[in-house]
């Protein structure tokens, strides 16, 4: 049964503060993570007035749970969870204790290897390797290396973007990588597909692959558009303090939190809508992972009746949006908030390059039919 009128106009308005409000309202982009959170409460109170078969919506002790919890649990390592608030603070904890060292290494590498070349290498390796370290850590070792490298502001963030974009493609060839990807084989585990823990590299690793390389090129590019004066500024001093490494943590708490909740309050638009739709479209319509949850829309979308076709233009749709804005993806969220990345210095690469690499894809897997 169609949404009525007025709970779809609640729920685009919604939406459009969450996409237009960091760009236009000041305050707003300085307290991003709590707005986020205002909007994701009033998405799970607005789903509490829909009704879908078979679906619990609104408001329950499930969804308090998960929004609490989500941040402190991503896994477990030998019987202890492990989540991206913890691995923030403790990881933030130790460079503070030793940033001088970490700093003095990451300074001669871009000594020998040339900010290019490392900027390549970090784009590549981050990416091929997020899928095992996970997105979380090879964002915060993106974000050491790149603050401690002699480029101006403009180039960190650029090279930030891009390597984000890596990071999060291919973080999603094995579960270990990020939800996303545990959500997708957990969904296809029984028939027809039987996913294991190497389902999706044989699936999408021809396309993941060469979007890395291509993204370690295009870094480059960036790059060495940096004049000789940027190339000889010296890296950036270190001067957070304890307080600064706990109050990043915590926002990181909230923004997922909030993520959480603006994914499941908007369930009941992608249960009655999203899943409709053919997967060629759905595809471009999947771009609104640049502000969702892109975990929480492959559960809804995911499914053993599609088809493989469906499978991959649904998780690549998912994949490369998540790159175009801070919200869209765990290493977006993480490394503007330690690099002071706004909303606008971010959207100004991230939006075109998204769409360009939806175009490519979409170019692949639709029209030439790899």
């Amino acid at each position: 049964m169609a949404l009525e009128v007025g709970v779809l106009i609640g729920y685009l308005v919604i939406f459009l503060a969450v996409l237009l409000g960091p760009f236009k309202i000041h305050v707003i982009e300085e307290n991003l993570e709590p707005f986020l959170l205002v909007c994701g409460i009033a998405a799970m109170t607005l789903s509490g007035f829909t009704e879908i078969p078979g679906e619990e919506m609104g408001w329950n002790s499930e969804i308090i749970m998960e929004s609490l919890t989500a941040p402190l649990h991503v896994g477990d390592i030998a019987g202890i969870p492990i989540g991206i608030f913890q691995i923030v603070l403790v990881v933030g904890l130790i460079i503070y204790k030793w940033h001088a060292p970490i700093h003095k290494v990451i300074r001669k590498l871009t000594d020998m290897l040339s900010v290019k070349v490392l900027g390549f290498l970090l784009i590549v390796v981050l990416g091929l390797s997020s899928s095992v370290m996970s997105a979380i850590l090879a964002s915060i070792i993106l974000v050491e290396v790149v603050n401690a490298m002699p480029l101006s502001r403009k180039s960190k963030i650029d090279l930030t973007i891009v390597a984000c974009f890596s990071i999060g493609l291919g973080a999603a060839l094995t579960p270990l990588g990020e939800p996303l990807s545990t959500i997708a084989i957990s969904k296809l585990a029984g028939e027809p597909y039987h996913a294991g823990f190497t389902f999706l590299l044989d699936m999408l690793g021809k396309y993941i692959f060469p979007g890395i390389l291509a993204y370690g090129i295009i870094g480059m590019f960036f790059l060495g558009k940096v004049s000789p004066k940027d190339q000889g500024m010296a890296a950036a001093d270190y001067n957070e303090t304890v307080k600064d490494v706990i109050m990043r943590a915590v926002k990181v708490y909230v923004f997922i939190a909030a993520l959480v909740l603006l994914g499941e309050g908007f369930k009941p638009i992608i249960l009655e809508y999203f899943i409709q739709i053919p997967s060629g479209i759905l595809y471009w319509v999947n771009m609104v992972s640049a502000i969702l949850d892109n975990a929480t829309l492959a559960a809804a979308e995911i499914g053993p009746a599609l088809s493989e076709l469906q499978i991959k233009s649904i998780l690549m749709g998912l994949l490369i949006a998540g790159g175009m804005l801070i919200p869209g993806n765990i290493p977006n969220i993480i490394s503007a908030g330690k690099l002071g990345i706004t909303s606008k210095e971010w959207a100004r690469l991230g939006v075109p390059l998204g769409l360009i690499s939806m175009a490519i894809y979409f170019v692949i897997i639709f029209v030439l039919g790899i």
